[in-house]
């Protein structure tokens, strides 16, 4: 059996049309649920580029395989799925954005690099073309043996870009953002403008308590500087940004539709298991936030979907909670490789219906600023709610019922109804951190 893994960067559990939303159409995407099993309720293990897509490959969380922030490699010792598949006799390559050194002189773990690396990954706009042909290429090849195949496509996650050409953030600037504002003025595209733009979300407003880490996030002029590009949008710019993501994302699914039908042309499609996730999501202007580095729903909650024809059930959409670290041991499953420990759950049961008892939580860690790696928080997610604990700052805990309150907008710890559920959900966080040798400790 194949496998041909699709990594977008960027994208919301939201940003698809199969979810429900009627402000973008997904039609390639969606017909990869339609043939499969897609999971509403999957999240990144980290909302941020490299740590996220090291869980992806390692089924461990950042404080485990040591990519904290971007531009860390994996633990030396820490194996990767494509060595696994590699030493399973397996073909392992990789074409596109990766997020770890090493990626530009083709030396990911585990993989061949595909793509040229004379050509720029940085815009979606230019570099998906080039990654989706890279793919076709290889997908079109002779096969003389199985094959893991990741395409990595960049986009959505050129709205990073669109928000810096929108309004320059005010005060002294760091190196960091005149950098990316330079970028962003380099920009190949204009999003068009329209008179019917999306609605603002329900959620758009800041909670005037909301936790101090948050705030000072929203300060950020490094690692993170997209926010204080928003400071002085009104709701037009904001609603401006929300159609310029959905357009960034319908270019993203255009790519993954050539790649399918590429896969269907070759006579390969039923012996492949394709899976869909991204590495992170997007503010999506909830809480007034933008891209990443946060662990609210929008930036956390991530596409997860599998089609393997035959194999699995088709147009199944699966309630029970799914992560990213999940990926590394469902893959090894379905290949018939063994795989080391990890933090992740083989979904493969829950997807053939074998599995039926509710998981009890899946988890995400964050490491918001470069400069100061105490600096950071968790969250834990289990069926109805969800707990955050940050290690800095007053009002360092959110708590969350995401069966009454989707959009995050009552915080409960503190408060007399959320008490039972507060102790319940600390308790998880503090197991988790005696299990794995986790170092975090939250403020207070």
């Amino acid at each position: 059996m194949n496998v041909l893994l699709i990594v977008t960067d960027q994208q919301s559990n939201r940003a698809m049309s199969c979810a429900g939303n009627p402000y973008l159409r997904t039609p390639h995407i969606d017909r990869l649920a339609a043939s499969g099993v897609r999971f509403e309720q999957a999240y990144c293990a980290a909302p941020v580029c490299g740590p996220s897509r090291a869980c992806l490959l390692t089924g461990r969380m950042p404080h485990e395989h040591g990519v904290l922030i971007n531009g860390m490699p994996v633990a030396d010792d820490m194996p990767t799925m494509g060595e696994l598949f590699r030493d399973a006799g397996y073909r392992t390559a990789w074409t596109g954005r990766f997020g770890l050194p090493g990626e530009l002189a083709g030396q990911l773990v585990g993989f061949d690099c595909l793509h040229d690396i004379d050509t720029p990954l940085g815009f979606g706009t230019t570099a998906d073309d080039h990654v989706a042909d890279t793919a076709i290429d290889f997908i079109r090849d002779d096969h003389q043996q199985p094959f893991l195949l990741g395409v990595s496509l960049c986009n959505p996650h050129d709205i990073c870009y669109w928000v810096m050409k929108q309004s320059a953030p005010r005060g002294e600037l760091h190196p960091e953002t005149v950098a990316l504002q330079r970028r962003a003025r380099e920009l190949p595209f204009r999003i068009p403008e329209s008179s019917d733009l999306p609605p603002l979300p329900a959620n758009f407003a800041i909670d005037p308590a909301e936790p101090e880490f948050v705030t000072r996030c929203r300060g950020r002029r490094r690692y993170g500087q997209e926010m204080t590009a928003t400071w002085d949008w009104g709701e037009d710019t904001w609603r401006q940004y929300l159609h310029a993501y959905y357009r960034l994302t319908e270019l993203v699914d255009q790519q993954v539709g050539r790649v399918l039908d590429a896969l269907h042309q070759s006579g390969l499609a039923d012996e492949t298991l394709v899976v869909l996730t991204s590495d992170h999501g997007e503010g999506m202007a909830a809480h007034r936030w933008v891209t990443k580095l946060a662990l609210y729903e929008e930036a956390t909650r991530v596409p997860l979907i599998f089609s393997h024809p035959g194999a699995m059930p088709a147009g199944k959409v699966e309630r029970q909670l799914a992560s990213g670290v999940d990926l590394l041991p469902t893959l090894c499953d379905y290949a018939g490789i063994g795989w080391p420990a990890t933090a992740g759950a083989n979904l493969r049961g829950i997807m053939e219906g074998n599995v039926r008892a509710e998981r009890e939580a899946v988890f995400a860690e964050i490491h918001p600023d470069r400069d100061d790696l105490t600096f950071q928080g968790r969250m834990v997610r289990t069926p109805g709610h969800k707990y955050i604990a940050y290690s800095w700052g007053e009002r360092s805990e959110q708590l969350f019922d995401l069966d009454q309150d989707p959009g995050e907008t009552t915080n409960l710890a503190g408060s007399t109804e959320g008490a039972t559920e507060l102790a319940r959900h600390r308790a998880l966080i503090d197991r988790r951190c005696r299990d794995t040798a986790d170092r975090f400790t939250r403020a207070g």
